[in-house]
């Protein structure tokens, strides 16, 4: 179920970065189908990748005072869109911005749910 929950917010805050960074920086070729696989890769790649890039870049995120997770997200992101073809990322600042607002779709759905 916690899964499935990481899947539809990934792909919910994947198709609301889209919307807000227009479709010459971020798009989707399939449209929706997209956001959907996309999420799912996402949120695969979060739940294999992303611990061990954080053990690895550790020194880094203290010296950053947490500022390089944001550098991490986004690579993930841009690891996605190299991985599905259907999603483009025109570089690696894009996806940092993406990055941010993923995690913000993120935070404010976990404040609805648990409120619910």
């Amino acid at each position: 179920m916690r899964f499935l929950a990481r899947w539809v917010v990934s792909s919910l805050g994947l198709w609301v970065a889209a919307a807000l960074l227009g479709a010459s920086r971020m798009s989707a070729n399939n449209g929706w189908k997209t956001f959907v696989v996309a999420g799912l890769i996402l949120a695969l790649v979060n739940m294999a990748l992303k611990p061990i890039l954080v053990i690895l870049s550790f020194p880094a995120i203290i010296l950053s005072l947490g500022l390089f997770m944001l550098v991490i997200n986004g690579f993930l992101i841009l690891l996605v869109s190299k991985l599905y073809s259907s999603l483009y990322i025109k570089n690696l600042g894009v996806a940092i911005i993406a990055g941010i607002i993923v995690g913000l779709v993120n935070f404010l759905i976990s404040k609805v749910v648990e409120d619910i």
